[in-house]
């Protein structure tokens, strides 16, 4: 196995074609506690990419008998983060990302880290990816703040293209439910506002 990743929650490693996502434990957490929490979180990882992976391309974990791994396919492609500004079909890509970013919250999946780091290109198809700080929840505000994680994400990484591929995000999220759309994209401009207004004090 290659170590491919290591971040603060888990282990990422590359066996052949496939993806081993180890959660590492806490030292500062009681031994009991920690397998406890460690489980459930990936658990519910499993089950968010599961449920995901029927409305939006994503990789779709195996049954394992351990309890802290998630198992799954490598998607080979390009990480959208490196190669989005110089597409040609930049903007068709970014309304895509904005109606697979509705379908999941529709089915009140909140990824919780959306990022072009965490989307993976192949051919025209989009790949999400890491799941690891998803939830569900069917609060408007809970998808609106995953909107606004995003569009800070966007306005970082991809700042000279920024405003179209906001526009094209948006028009995406849009064009499935404009009724529902509307609600939660009106609370993202409040979350902005409240944003700012700390700023500002």
């Amino acid at each position: 196995m290659k170590l491919i990743s290591q971040g603060a929650e888990a282990k990422i490693f590359l066996e052949k074609n496939k993806i081993i996502k180890f959660r590492t434990s806490k030292s500062y957490r009681i031994k009991e506690l920690d397998n406890k929490i460690t489980r459930s979180r990936t658990k519910s990882e499993k089950k968010l990419l599961e449920k995901a992976s029927k409305m939006i391309n994503c990789p779709i974990p195996e049954k394992t008998k351990e309890k802290n791994i998630i198992k799954m396919p490598f998607i080979d492609g390009k990480k959208l983060s490196n190669c989005l500004d110089t597409l040609k079909n930049k903007f068709q890509i970014t309304k895509k990302i904005g109606k697979d970013i509705f379908k999941l919250h529709q089915e009140d999946i909140i990824h919780g880290d959306l990022t072009t780091s965490n989307m993976i290109l192949i051919g025209q198809k989009i790949f999400f990816i890491d799941f690891g700080l998803g939830y569900i929840s069917k609060k408007i505000e809970d998808k609106a703040v995953d909107l606004h994680l995003l569009k800070q994400a966007l306005a970082a990484k991809h700042y000279k293209h920024y405003e179209p591929f906001w526009k094209a995000i948006e028009s995406g999220y849009k064009s499935l439910n404009p009724k529902e759309s509307k609600k939660i994209l009106e609370r993202l401009s409040a979350v902005e506002k409240r944003g700012r207004y700390k700023k500002g004090n």
